[in-house]
Parts: structure tokens; sequence; C-alpha cells
């Protein structure tokens, strides 16, 4: 009997007709999938607010914490009360809801005391979203008719101390979920599993970090040995554009692991490729849908094969971009100058989003993020203030107001001519591209523009994809 993992995200749970819809979704899929687990995030826009009472609690104000604690209440009982309406159904999750109120204000009144959110508070506080969330669900499902319990992903995932952005201990975390998820799989009752959180071997709470819901999926679905895991959004899938900037955006039906790291990395809202690895590289088909949208098939991400064959798959775009450039002909053939150049960008704790080198080494250029510009001219021109002094290197200068534009495609290293066809879209447009970077595995080009010329890059990329150009 299969076993099938369901995400459901903020936008999913954010309202109680979100939670309406979530519900019948998993009542419909019983159906085919009668072992089934929920991974739930909180409400859309809960843990910034839980946040942000922790870090204005910090800063002296012991106001905002009250307030924000009213407003979730609010917002919690208004869904309940809408979701279940007999009162003795809902009971024990408006209890719980309360006492978890009740934690945040405790939590925050402590902080604010202290003068100080320490990581391992910050993971206390925004944990309860997620558990809030999960209570609201269970009790809308059981008021359906669906067999629900809400479960505390703290029991299931046992992770490292790093607080944020915690790591999951595999052979514990296995352990643990089938000894307390399996037993009531096998009585058919759907568990509903926070997401984002973990705890330590001694039970402190601990989140992790960016895309934790979708991990915590995964995480589900390697312990559990699942056949299927389904990430539920508010999209139909991963789109070939973003549709504000071309409206002809399409959703497409598959994607390699590879190509879905390549998007995430260059700007696409699509699942981080950390949360999903795990799945992936065990052979459990993972699938992309719409809440909104249930019939729509979404999105599948399927395993690298190193066969596959076909043209450009999406185009995305990184604002926001300087680049920066180091220049002289006293680099040619000196050995270490990159290794310098990004040793200096490293100290300064500034990731590095694409970089382009000439084969004759005179010059390399590199993008950072425009607010860190200063920040990492100065780092390279102190790297190589004697350099700059004796005219080895001519100056160390910047670029501001580009962005980057990648196009995805794992079919692209089988496919002669994909290069020419971009660059002769964007030359039709008349549009200029400052720089190029191909990495050696051929899944993408990005191409530096300047950010007036963004939205018609993409477009014109876009189109080549629509028309199908192979």
């Amino acid at each position: 009997m299969g076993t099938l993992i369901m995400k459901f995200g903020g936008t999913s749970v954010g309202s109680a007709e979100a939670i309406r819809s979530t519900a019948e979704i998993v009542r419909a899929a019983q159906a085919a999938w009668p072992r089934m687990v929920v991974v739930a995030s909180a409400m859309s826009g809960v843990t910034d607010a839980l946040l942000k009472g922790a870090h204005t609690a910090a800063d002296g104000d012991a106001g905002t914490f009250r307030s924000i604690a009213q407003d979730l209440r609010a917002k919690h009982f208004t869904a309940l009360t809408d979701l279940v309406k007999q009162p003795e159904q809902s009971s024990v999750a408006r209890a719980t809801v309360e006492v978890y109120l009740s934690e945040f204000e405790s939590l925050c009144h402590a902080v604010n005391v202290l003068g100080e959110a320490s990581p391992r508070a910050l993971d206390a506080i925004s944990s309860l979203g997620e558990r809030m969330s999960i209570q609201l669900i269970a009790a809308c499902l059981k008021s359906i008719g669906v067999a629900a319990e809400p479960i505390e992903s703290s029991e299931l995932v046992v992770t490292d101390a790093h607080s944020q952005a915690a790591n999951p201990i595999d052979d514990l975390t296995r352990s643990k979920t089938q000894s307390r998820l399996l037993p009531l799989l096998d009585k058919g009752v759907t568990p509903i599993v926070t997401g984002f959180i973990g705890a330590t071997q001694d039970g402190v709470i601990t989140t992790l970090g960016r895309g934790g819901s979708d991990f915590s999926a995964a995480i589900m679905g390697v312990a559990l040995d699942a056949d299927e895991v389904w990430i539920w959004t508010d999209v139909d899938g991963v789109m070939t554009t973003d549709p504000r900037i071309d409206p002809a955006a399409q959703t497409l039906p598959e994607l390699t692991y590879r190509e879905i790291s390549e998007l995430a990395y260059y700007g696409a809202k699509v699942l981080h490729p950390k949360t999903i690895r795990p799945v992936v590289e065990r052979g459990i088909a993972l699938r992309i849908k719409n809440t909104f949208n249930p019939a729509h098939p979404g999105t599948q991400v399927v395993r690298d094969n190193g066969h596959i064959y076909g043209g450009v798959k999406a185009v995305t775009v990184i604002r926001g971009q300087t680049m920066i450039t180091v220049e002289g002909r006293g680099m040619l053939g000196v050995p270490g100058v990159a290794a310098r150049t990004f040793g200096a960008v490293a100290r300064t704790h500034t990731s590095v989003s694409l970089i382009s080198q000439a084969s004759s080494e005179q010059s390399i250029c590199f993008t950072v993020p425009a607010n860190l510009t200063n920040t990492v001219i100065t780092a390279v021109e102190d790297e190589f203030r004697r350099e700059l002094e004796d005219r080895d290197i001519d100056a160390v200068s910047a670029l501001e107001h580009v962005v980057i534009v990648t196009v995805v495609g794992a079919g692209m290293r089988h496919t002669p001519g994909i290069s020419g066809r971009v660059f002769g879209a964007l030359g039709a447009e008349r549009l200029n591209i400052i720089a190029i970077a191909q990495g050696s595995s051929e899944c993408s080009i990005s191409l530096i523009v300047d950010q007036q010329d963004a939205d018609a890059a993409v477009r014109a990329i876009h189109r080549l994809i629509v028309n199908g150009v192979k």
C-alpha cells in the first residue's frame, strides 16, 4: 500500500476558505492514497508577525508583541469558528492555540527583559505558527469525517543544535518518525505534521531555515519510504518565466533536479534545492501542485539522467546586481589573482552570483548584490593595494544597475546552436549583452544586461520557449 506525503504552504492554509480547500484535497486524495501524511506551514503572515514581536521586544518595546498576540488570537479563532461549527469539536484546538499564544507572550516578555533575542529563542517563537495551524487543519478534517491527528515534528525530526538552520540526523529521525507515525497510518489516521520544525536530542526546539516546510516534507518522505511527495502551493507548478513579465508563461510538466536547482539559484521562486534533494536522490516522485486548482497536474521533478534532450526550458532574472571588474595587463599569467580576488570577497561574507573571465586573464568580472558594492570594492582594493600602486592592476571598477538573466534547460548540453538562438533573439531586439557565463554542465547560460533591458530580454528569450525552439 503506497504512502503519500502532501505539504501545504502558507497561502494554502492562510484563511478558513483556504484550509477548507486543503481539507477537501486531503479527503479526495484518500481514495487513492489511504496512507497519507500532511505537512503544514503556518498561516500566511504568521511567522513574520511572531518574529516582529520577538525583535520589537528585544528592542525594548513591551507593547507590540502583546498586540500581535491579540491579532493572532483573532485570526486563528475566527478561522476556527468558520471551519468547525460545533464548539465541542473545536474546543481542544482552541485551548491549544491559546496555550501557544500565552507561550508567545511569555517568551517575548523574557526577550524584552533580557534585551536580546537569541537564535534559540527565535526558534522557539517562530515555531509557534506551525504548531497553531495544524490544530486548525486537524479540527477541520475531523469535522468532515477524516480521521486526523495533529503531530508536532519536534517529536519526529531530530536535528543538530544549529539554531535557525538545523540539519536533521537521518537515522534518529527515521527511527522516531516510523515509531510515531506508522501506527497511526496502520489505523487509517492521517497525521497533520508541523513543517519547518525539529528538535535536538535534548528536546530543544529548532527550525530548518529557508524552505523549511518543503524540507520537512522531504524528510518525512525519506523516513517513511514514501512513494510520492506533493508540494501544494498557490501556482500551477513551475512556470517557464515570471507571468508578471510575460503573461504567455506556461507551466512546465517536468523538470530535472538540476534544472530546478539552477532556477532557484537564479531568482525563480521555486523549491529550494536543499529541501528536495533527499527525495529526488531516492527516486521518490515529487510533484508541485496548486491548492486553488487541484485538477491541474502541476510540475513533476525527476532525477537527472544525463541524456535529456530539448532546448530552453525556462528563463529567470536576478535584479539589483552590480558587476565588479578587476582588470590589468599585469594580471596575465600571474597565478593566484582569482583566488585572492574571491578570498577578499569571501571575507566580506558576500555571495557572488556570477563569474566571467576571459582566457587572456586580463580581467575578471563578477556580480554581487548592489547594496554590497562599496564593501566588496573596498575589500578587493585592499587586497591588491600593491598591484594597484605598481599598475599591474589598472582598476577595480563597478558597473551598477545590472541584472542577471539566466536561461535553463538540461537538454541544452546535447542541442547544438542554443546559445546562438538566445543571442540572436536578444540581438533582434537590439539588446546589449554586457557579459556571459556558462557552467561546464551546460544546464544554464547567464547573461548580464542593463536593468532597463531586463524585462525585454526575458520576453525575447521566452518567445523561443513558447515557439518551441529546440
